[in-house]
């Protein structure tokens, strides 16, 4: 039986796209309380289907795939620019493919203008107009209004006309900047991107008795299992461990470990490697906001994944990969010392012109991570680390990174990390890093 939550969520999906909804509406439709209709609709938010807009209200918008992260719908672009929707706002769920800078002639700018874009313009009414006409959407700078006549129109094309008080430079950076945080956000694994999915996953029902897991041992060899209740309700884990010398027709909710840690799809997968290695599972069940059975994540699934998505070519460098290529090794001073230099280049600068701390700190881990690799092959977590900016040190600069292992153990590596430019120490860090191996 599926809960309130459940209900409305399941409710809200098949929506038609375009459709508006309102807390009070959901509460009357399904029969529930205001505040279950209004987390339903933040969830709902939340996965991307819904969107809520000042002014106008929460409307259904078109569920995004992973790899279509990039387009947007006009209900977005309205929250990314503080917009108002000044007519069209039936067309606000649609999604755009294509952003135009109307700086130009208007005959030169409507070659540019098709179906399905967004031109970005002042307050230029004639333009205005065309545009709609040629089946675009129109993003009017400067906290511009437009004529009547243009906001009827929109309205009976289906296409949004939106005003925003900032210029245009400051908006297609808005936009850029939205979109490309989408992209790293879809470059991000997650543990819905790799689990073992529900049908393929063995569980049992916390009224089975031990036989059952003896069964399930015998046929897959594996030893951990999911427990759950009559609604799928994850109420344990059973490991070898719990069934040793239990009878057969014990049951299962006797013997499980109670309350086992779980994580939800929407999980990265290196917060869960962290959570397997710190606890030392191997087996992690995944589940909704109700704590229903998802599928399930081993320790195998995790490593694998994050050893392929150090393999795969990305989209757009991060500023993390632009960093750790200008890391270079250089000959030490004194034999058997080796140190790293780094040209310190405008992007790695902060509004000062002075190498900024993010990437200081990714500096000193880089040229740490590479001397343990010599000692140890296999994974680095960087578990605490202490920074000190002695004076900085600005852009174009070449520093000198000069790293020291103080320790090194079987799980753990102590470094120490200074900094210097032109022979001046600017900086210091000391580092405790776990040791992962790569099995």
């Amino acid at each position: 039986m599926a809960t309130k939550h459940e209900q409305i969520l399941n409710y809200i999906d098949e929506l038609q796209v375009g459709e508006k909804i309102s807390v009070r509406q959901i509460a009357k439709a399904l029969n529930v309380s205001e505040g279950t209709a209004y987390r339903a609709i933040k969830e709902a938010e939340n996965k991307g289907y819904v969107s809520t807009i000042e002014r106008v209200g929460t409307i259904r918008i078109e569920r995004k795939k992973k790899e279509n992260i990039e387009k947007l719908t006009y209900a977005e672009v309205v929250n990314i620019v503080d917009g108002q929707v000044l007519g069209g706002r039936a067309g606000l769920h649609k999604t755009l493919n294509r952003f135009v800078i109307g700086a130009m002639k208007l005959d030169a700018m409507m070659r540019y203008t098709g179906a399905g874009n967004l031109l970005i313009i002042g307050n230029r009414v004639r333009a205005h107009e065309h545009v709609l006409k040629a089946g675009a959407a129109v993003l009017i700078t400067g906290g511009f209004d437009t004529e009547d006549h243009v906001k009827r129109l929109a309205d009976e094309l289906q296409l949004p006309i939106i005003s925003t008080s900032y210029d245009t430079f400051t908006v297609a950076t808005m936009i850029n900047r939205a979109i490309y945080d989408q992209l790293i956000k879809k470059e991000i694994v997650l543990v819905e991107d790799i689990l073992t999915p529900l049908k393929d996953t063995i569980y049992i029902k916390t009224t089975d008795n031990v036989a059952l897991w003896h069964q399930y041992n015998k046929d897959t060899l594996h030893g951990r299992f999911p427990v759950v209740d009559q609604g799928l309700k994850v109420q344990g884990m059973i490991t070898s461990k719990d069934i040793i010398g239990k009878s057969m027709d014990m049951t299962i909710d006797k013997v499980m470990t109670k309350h086992p840690m779980t994580v939800s799809g929407k999980t990265s997968v290196a917060s869960c490697s962290h959570m397997m290695v710190w606890e030392g599972i191997e087996v992690l069940p995944v589940v909704d906001e109700a704590n229903k059975l998802e599928g399930i994540i081993s320790r195998q699934d995790v490593l694998k994944a994050l050893q392929m998505n150090q393999r795969q070519p990305q989209i757009g460098e991060t500023i993390d990969d632009i960093v750790t290529k200008h890391v270079l090794l250089t000959k030490g001073k004194n034999k058997g010392e080796t140190t790293f230099s780094c040209e310190v280049t405008p992007q790695m600068t902060n509004h000062l012109g002075t190498i900024s701390y993010g990437v200081f700190t990714t500096i000193v881990s880089e040229a740490a991570n590479r001397i343990l690799r010599g000692f140890k092959k296999g994974d680095l977590v960087v578990e605490n680390m202490t920074i000190y900016f002695i004076k900085p040190v600005q852009m174009d600069s070449v520093i000198e990174i000069s790293p020291k292992i103080l320790e090194v153990g079987r799980k753990f590596g102590k470094v120490d990390v200074e900094v210097f430019n032109q022979g001046v120490l600017v900086g210091k860090a000391m580092m405790m890093c776990q040791l992962i191996d790569r099995h």
